[in-house]
């Protein structure tokens, strides 16, 4: 059977009759000036009995404010007087509206409202409007930053990373407490020179996407891994250090390639990686000290450790990446990588929380013909248990059978609905308590080496000889 309308549909100049339209507000959230934005639609009802004929569609401001409209097809632009005529809509049928915004700069620190208003007028006179709105920022650009000499970024107003970031070697880069910086797709940071992100404890350094928009009402595009490249530190460099930094959304979290393990790789202080398409945190072959940070939800493992020489002190490790059921451990140490032989010459891992969804999410695979030594103190780790006196003091074992929510009830929220996440202990965490001062620690099992009074706990060694 065929059906098809009649060119005899009347329609109505009464002003009774009017459109409806599925949103009266289209808000394009917060977006950067002079950067496009993604597209958003609408659509457009007759359900009043006649067919409506609209003299004009037009955008009431014209071209002042940055806002692209197309209607059923037709682009309203400045040909048009940014305008569409006599546009049909017959009776029980819809049209559908595309809105864009590349915004102007508003020359403002904070980000400021921008509107305009997309007006129906109708054949009867009636004129109908939908709001279109956003919030725009003014963001500083940088294209394929290749770094030569010392320099440093610090910057109030956001600064968005095109093509990426290039520390070469014999050069030292530094990123300042309070900046953030919003990295376009595939962009990151190569690191061969030194990196320094010198975040301070109420002026976090943010590395991030550039999407500010969001993916759907409930979702941000800032809760969506694979926004970004992350940093990728190669053979060459050494001595890097990132302090009070909050690493979010990327591929690969931090990278560290194979080098000299006589010398210091990278120092992870009071920072926060977290929801990696990759890895958190990978180390290969180097020497990686990791204090007081959330390593969580990556799609491969949260940290792992291949060779080297590594310490995690106070570190909460969290494996609960909601996108693939195939995730990764939240934590996994060896002496081998497929076909290579990386001897570990040291791991310490003290005052730990590793936990996650699957009922093992600590790794450790052995080579036996090259160097496999570690440690465990004072560790929750949701693992089997295992008797080595040697290499575990006081671990408490999370077993899946004396936990319920599969080790997510440590913390204040785990919301796979709306992946929001806060991975500070809640207070029914049996995790508060098992930690030990670290003052009463022998240096040796600190994982620092020291020639020097090594049986000193490290209070009586800072007080006795002055060093740290």
């Amino acid at each position: 059977m065929l059906f098809s309308c009649s060119d005899d549909d009347s329609f109505t100049t009464s002003s009774a009759n009017r459109l409806t339209f599925s949103q009266d507000t289209v808000s394009l959230d917060t977006v950067f000036s002079q950067v496009p934005t993604v597209t958003k639609t609408f659509w457009v009802y007759n359900k009043s009995g006649d067919g409506i004929r609209c003299n004009s569609i037009r955008l009431e401001r014209g071209n002042q404010t940055g806002f692209r409209v197309n209607v059923d097809g037709s682009y309203l632009g400045a040909s048009e007087g940014f305008l569409v005529n006599n546009i049909e809509v017959r009776d029980r049928d819809s049209i559908r509206v595309f809105v864009e915004l590349t915004s102007p700069a508003n020359n403002r620190v904070e980000p400021t409202l921008l509107e305009d208003n997309l007006v129906f007028t109708l054949e009867s006179g009636v004129e109908q409007k939908v709001n279109l709105n956003a919030w725009t920022w003014d963001a500083q650009r940088i294209s394929n930053m290749v770094i030569d000499r010392d320099s440093t970024i610090l910057a109030e107003t956001p600064v968005i990373i095109y093509g990426g970031i290039t520390v070469n070697e014999g050069a030292v880069l530094t990123i300042g407490a309070g900046t953030t910086l919003y990295f376009h797709e595939n962009a990151g940071i190569e690191v061969y020179g030194s990196l320094h992100v010198d975040g301070e404890v109420d002026r976090n350094v943010v590395l991030r996407g550039d999407r500010i928009d969001n993916m759907f009402d409930y979702l941000p595009y800032d809760r969506v891994s694979g926004q970004w490249r992350g940093i990728h530190f190669h053979e060459p460099s050494y001595e890097n250090s990132i302090n009070y930094t909050d690493i979010h959304s990327t591929y690969n979290g931090i990278v560290c390639d194979s080098s000299d393990v006589s010398k210091l790789k990278l120092s992870l202080y009071n920072s926060v990686v977290h929801n990696c398409q990759g890895y958190g945190l990978l180390s290969t072959h180097a020497v990686v000290d990791v204090v007081n940070c959330q390593i969580s939800n990556t799609l491969n493992d949260c940290v792992a450790f291949y060779g080297g020489v590594a310490r995690m002190l106070q570190c909460t490790l969290a494996q609960f990446y909601p996108y693939d059921a195939n995730r990764g451990a939240a934590l996994r140490f060896a002496n081998f990588k497929e076909e290579r032989k990386y001897p570990l010459y040291d791991f310490s891992c003290i005052n730990c929380l590793v936990t996650g969804y699957a009922d093992d999410v600590v790794m450790g695979e052995a080579d036996s013909t090259v160097n496999y030594n570690y440690s465990f103190d004072h560790c929750m780790l949701r693992t089997p248990a295992i008797s080595d006196t040697v290499r575990m003091h006081d671990v408490v074992w999370e077993l899946p059978e004396d936990t319920v929510g599969c080790g997510s009830k440590h913390f204040r929220k785990v919301d796979i609905d709306d992946l929001s996440y806060d991975f500070r202990l809640d207070s029914a965490s049996t995790a508060i308590g098992k930690a030990v001062v670290l003052e009463t620690l022998p240096l040796d099992r600190l994982g620092i080496r020291r020639d020097e009074e090594p049986d000193l706990g490290c209070y009586e060694y800072v007080k006795q000889t002055g060093k740290e």
